[in-house]
């Protein structure tokens, strides 16, 4: 297997490998943790790899959590380890778009990662992955659609890990990288060779809207029961939400403060953030997954919308009475 021009492409610029290195023996290896995931609403169980993490930016800027994130009450921010590495917060703070997580990761010598992939990721899910390598050895390695890769400390690299991807470290030291996950903008893009931007299809591109902030009168109007399709919230594509099958889950719109939550029967509330015309993304995720809320007498409409690039599903239901606004 051969892999597409696209599923690796380095980008420009270079890297200082001394002041990397010394940032990443100042905060030391020992303060890692083991790496989480997220799925369906919740952070999974660690990881039995010897796959540690040490989190710049995390949700809600918890410096506990080594997971990259999903759909939940908070977006992203810096954790206090940031402080301890001016150098690496440089070099996010020179990307030209919102970042999501930003990640020490920690490959251990003789830990694998089984081939897998990262759905949903790349320019059709409205965010993409970077690395920085900092430390490596000549017995590690990814290997992304069939291809081996060997980054060398310092260099900058985007890869599609929506591909079938896996990870080793066959070697003595530790290979350590700094992961990024960035939202996709045209700015961003406009780092990437030439070559990658004119083989983009841009209707297939999700790029990141502006938050559209809405009056106290219509968060009211956005308020209701409704049921939620179950594959919305589950993290499959646009197929499955079409596919169906399970019963909607009860739930209610309601405002908690100047926001609107997705409070869904038995999961973890979703606080939804407005990009305009009644359109929500949920916090911590790009437009992928949406919520399209249209008022009307007696309560409103919410179509429920799955997106990567120009796949398009969406299921409408009717919600009822509208909820009072909670306390803030």
């Amino acid at each position: 297997m051969t892999s597409s021009p696209s599923a690796v492409v380095r980008l420009p610029g270079s890297f200082d490998v001394q002041r990397l290195e010394a940032e990443l023996e100042a905060v030391g290896t020992s303060q890692f943790k083991a790496q989480r995931t997220f799925d369906r609403s919740r952070v999974t169980a660690a990881t039995t790899v010897d796959w540690r993490v040490l989190p710049l930016r995390s949700p809600g800027g918890d410096p506990e959590r080594t997971d990259p994130g999903g759909p939940g009450t908070v977006e992203y921010a810096d954790t206090p380890w940031i402080r301890e590495t001016p150098y690496m917060a440089s070099i996010l703070d020179s990307l030209p778009t919102t970042l999501r997580t930003a990640r020490l990761m920690v490959l251990a010598p003789g830990a694998e990662v089984d081939e897998h992939r990262d759905y949903p990721y790349g320019p059709g899910a409205g965010w993409v992955r970077l690395h920085v390598p900092i430390l490596t050895n000549d017995r590690a390695a990814s290997v992304i659609d069939g291809q081996k890769q060997q980054w060398q400390p310092g260099t900058f690299w985007y890869g599609d890990f929506s591909l079938p991807h896996s990870v080793y470290n066959r070697g003595t030291t530790n290979r350590v990288h700094l992961v990024v996950d960035c939202y996709v903008n045209r700015a961003l893009l406009d780092l990437f060779p030439e070559e990658f931007r004119n083989d983009i299809r841009w209707t297939e591109v999700l790029l990141n809207p502006d938050v559209v902030p809405l009056s106290s009168e219509d968060l009211d109007a956005c308020t209701g029961r409704v049921g939620v399709p179950a594959a919305f919230l589950q993290g499959d594509g646009p197929e499955a939400l079409i596919a169906g099958g399970a019963p909607d889950l009860p739930a209610q719109l309601r405002r908690d403060g100047d926001r609107l939550l997705l409070d869904v029967e038995g999961a973890d509330a979703i606080a939804l953030v407005h990009v305009g015309g009644g359109l929500f993304r949920t916090a911590g995720w790009t437009t992928e997954r949406t919520v399209h809320i249209h008022p009307v007498d007696g309560g409103l409409t919410a179509g429920f919308r799955v997106r990567y690039g120009s796949r398009v599903a969406e299921e409408t239901r009717r919600g009822d009475s509208r909820i009072p606004t909670a306390v803030a």
